[in-house]
Formats: structure tokens, sequence, C-alpha cells
């Protein structure tokens, strides 16, 4: 199995190639690679928010709740126009029953984006 440091070492890796790696470790469930290639990423470029994005939710994943709404709540501040952070944020809210902020995410994410199909159907429990 090759390490992160093994393949970051390739001159030709660039910030969203080990960004795409880390969050393809991230989707495969591990996460203790996905966040060195993360944070590898936050080296490079600490202003890149989907890196900080995965690694907020790699928290929740790994059952740091409050780190993820904390992490999460950043990056919806630093990116109030991406409507699948300000998603996620919506559902770390409700799985920790801030329902009324959370319903106020998901109809912030419906007012940018009227077709994000998986905020109409969260939001529909709301009624």
């Amino acid at each position: 199995m090759a390490s992160v440091q093994d393949e970051r070492q390739q001159p030709t890796m660039t910030v969203e190639q080990q960004y795409q790696q880390g969050f393809e470790y991230r989707c495969r469930g591990e996460y203790g690679l996905a966040k060195e290639a993360l944070n590898e990423v936050l080296r490079l470029d600490p202003s890149h928010i989907k890196a900080k994005w995965q690694l907020a939710l790699i928290k929740g994943f790994e059952g740091d709740y409050d780190g993820s709404l904390e992490g999460l709540r950043e990056v919806a501040t630093l990116a109030p126009d991406d409507t699948e952070i300000r998603y996620d944020y919506a559902m770390t809210l409700t799985m920790l029953g801030e329902y009324a902020l959370a319903e106020s995410e998901f109809r912030e994410v419906l007012r940018m984006n009227p077709n994000h199909d998986k905020a109409k159907q969260q939001l529909a429990y709301f009624k």
C-alpha cells in the first residue's frame, strides 16, 4: 500500500491532485491517509476551502461532532455561496439536534439553488 508521503514526493503532484487524493481516501473511509493528504494541501495552500471542508467532515465521521460542526460553520462562513458546504453544515446541525438553525440553512441552500433535491428532501422533515 502506497503512503501519501510516497505519492506526495512526486514532483508532478499539484495542490488539486493532492486534494483529490485526500478526497478519494475520505470517500474510501481511509481517514488517516485522508487527513494527511488534506493537511498537506493546507500546508501548501492555507486558504483551500475544500480541504478544510473535507477535514471538518472527517471529524464528524470519527465522532468529533462538535469539532465537525465548528469546522463546517467556519467553511460555510468562508464560502457562503457554496451550497454543498452549506448543505453539509445543515445536515450536521440536524444530526446534533439544532433543528431551527438546520431548517434555516436548508432554506438558504434552496434559495441559492431551488433545484437542490437533497435540501428539498431534508426540508420536508421539518413540516
